[in-house]
């Protein structure tokens, strides 16, 4: 995990999954946010239909199955998303190994390599930065102003972007 001291945010990818269960490669939504100095450049928001049609989670995220039947697959979107990635410093994700964890289990499911980058928390970065307790993502973008439909993915992303933006900020 990239530690808060060592990031510099002048590019590196937000990126945020919703699962459908217990099951790391259950992803069935992905958002990522791409920033350059400062400024997001790219965004992507898919949902995704997950190995299996167990879904727990759907009270949460307000994702069904029957959204996501006739979705693309993980391994589907996952070459043309990845290019995203290309040259950036870090990913961030709120709650990172949560993300990490899933975006590792669904690349192995279809027979990706992970990308070898460094993920930062925001968790710990807001927690490091603005000392802020609780620090859901909710509690850390209402302390920072940040606006935010939680648990929709291409929202949650975003919020990350803009808290490693707003961490930089504050650094100088």
């Amino acid at each position: 995990m990239l530690q808060f001291s060592s990031f510099q945010s002048s590019s590196f990818v937000a990126i945020d999954f919703e699962t459908a269960n217990h099951a790391r490669n259950s992803a069935c939504a992905v958002a990522l946010v791409r920033v350059e100095e400062d400024r997001i450049t790219q965004r992507a928001c898919h949902l995704i239909r997950p190995p299996g049609k167990e879904f727990l989670f759907s009270h949460i995220h307000g994702i069904t199955w029957s959204q996501v039947a006739h979705e693309a697959t993980f391994g589907e979107i996952w070459p043309s998303l990845s290019r995203m990635l290309h040259g950036i410093q870090f990913l961030a994700a709120h709650n990172a190994p949560f993300d990490r964890a899933v975006l590792e289990a669904c690349c192995r499911t279809y027979g990706f390599s992970p990308p070898p980058i460094p993920f930062l928390c925001t968790v710990q970065l807001a927690r490091k930065r603005w000392n802020i307790r609780p620090t859901k993502l909710p509690d850390v973008c209402r302390h920072l102003g940040i606006s935010l439909n939680h648990h929709d993915a291409a929202s949650d992303a975003q919020a990350c972007a803009q808290i490693v933006m707003e961490a930089g900020k504050a650094e100088c």
